[in-house]
């Protein structure tokens, strides 16, 4: 059914292609009113199978069978809903190129008119073209590398990670990297146009090591620990500590955020100090073009010591999915007794929901692996979410197909983790 009405939204999308409400991925604000109409869509359908509105009577007078119906039909529309995230997100990142283009000209523009409205008085000097033609030659690589990219967000391809969020240690030595570039760019072009020997002399003893030891440093470090948090990253989700679940597409929120959308210190404390530091270093540039900026030891070490808490973060974030208990489901009014064939089990532990897979179509693959059937998680909604699964706890029906026993129960969680094994043991 919700496929079928997705076919008939791309119909009638289509029959209004390029006007006002476009829901086709034809234009470019297609996908994306398609998107936001599917979710909204799909709210409402939750919110009223929540109140109990719109369940067939076929199913109403049975609560395992109204809920197991609830749950397929949430699926399948989840699945819609999720298809066209997947559209929007990749014509996003296709129409992302020409905004980074215009940003990076944006840049240079203001460039020049600060260039222009400083030179009032002063008059026009050497450094201020040689500023402007590094700031032409790093805008038009940009470009460049805006175009070859521009599939995958422009100049902002390299630093989407391979879960398609902002990754915050490849912004950081993005940004160094970008600088300390520039930086060259903007001496070699005053070395350029120099003519007195006594100036190229001091524009070359500007480029040695004692000049800019802390802002190599400070390069070098960034650089590392944007290696190694991938290499840390890639390792955990391996050994099943960290569980990774891909983004629709990359927001700027990414860079201060954990997976899940909450506020991350390590990486909030990581942007801000090395943003205020990028600052002060583009500052003593400004003053002095005629070398590379000294940065103080003692703002260095501050530097250094924030990547080092954000790399100790990630070595701290993450953990197992974890099975403590399982127990069998009991309604008000029900009779204790064992688990049955047939009865619903109510599976404790930690980690079942990984971060940012709160989505509908995320929870739907859920699944509890009873002995050898694999049954899927069921959606139960209430209003504003699901009641069912949840990060601690999962409740699901033992299948006929189980036999009477001791059985194996197993969660594998919607990265592909698989929990630990706990026994139980099911009665006739």
């Amino acid at each position: 059914m919700a496929v079928q009405e997705a076919r008939q939204d791309a119909a009638t999308g289509a029959e209004r292609t390029h006007k006002g409400g476009c829901t086709c991925g034809d234009c470019p604000h297609g996908a994306r009113e398609g998107h936001r109409r599917a979710v909204a869509a799909f709210l409402r359908r939750r919110d009223e199978f929540a109140a109990g509105q719109g369940l067939p009577a076929a199913v109403a007078h049975s609560a395992s069978a109204s809920r197991q119906w609830v749950s397929e039909e949430l699926t399948q529309r989840a699945d819609a809903v999720a298809e066209r995230g997947r559209t929007e997100g990749e014509a996003w990142l296709a129409r992302l190129w020409p905004r980074t283009a215009c940003a990076v000209w944006g840049a240079v523009v203001v460039l020049l008119i600060s260039e222009a409205l400083t030179a009032i008085g002063a008059g026009w000097s050497h450094a201020r073209t040689a500023a402007l033609l590094a700031a032409l030659v790093t805008g038009a690589a940009l470009t460049a590398a805006s175009w070859f990219h521009r599939a995958r967000g422009g100049a902002l391809a390299p630093v989407i990670g391979e879960d398609n969020r902002m990754s915050t240690s490849r912004t950081v030595a993005a940004c160094w990297a970008l600088f300390a570039g520039y930086t060259v760019l903007l001496l070699a072009a005053r070395l350029a146009v120099a003519s007195d020997p006594a100036e190229r002399d001091a524009l070359l003893a500007g480029l040695g090591l004692a000049r800019g030891a802390g802002l190599v440093t400070v390069l070098a470090v960034v650089c590392g620990v944007a290696v190694l948090v991938r290499r840390v990253v890639g390792l955990r989700v391996l050994t099943q500590r960290l569980q990774k679940v891909p983004a629709h597409r990359p927001y700027a929120a990414d860079l201060l955020t954990d997976d899940a959308g909450r506020g991350a210190f390590a990486d909030l404390q990581y942007v801000a100090l090395h943003a205020a530091a990028l600052l002060f270093t583009a500052v003593r540039l400004a003053r002095r073009p005629d070398r590379l900026p000294d940065l103080p030891w003692g703002l260095a070490v501050l530097v250094l010591v924030s990547a080092a808490t954000y790399l100790a973060g990630k070595y701290a974030e993450g953990s197992r999915a974890v099975i403590f208990s399982v127990v069998r489901s009991r309604e008000p009014g029900d009779l204790d007794g064992p688990i049955r064939t047939g009865d619903d089990i109510e599976i404790r532990g930690t980690g079942f929901v990984p971060p940012g897979a709160r989505s509908a179509d995320r929870l739907a693959r859920m699944v509890v692996r009873i002995g050898p059937v694999d049954v899927h998680v069921p959606l139960v909604p209430v209003t504003g979410g699901f009641s069912n699964p949840t990060d601690t706890v999962l409740t699901v029906p033992v299948p006929a197909e189980v036999e009477p026993g001791s059985v194996e129960i197993q969660v594998v969680t919607a990265a592909g983790v698989a929990t630990n094994r706990c026994i139980v043991q099911i009665t006739e």
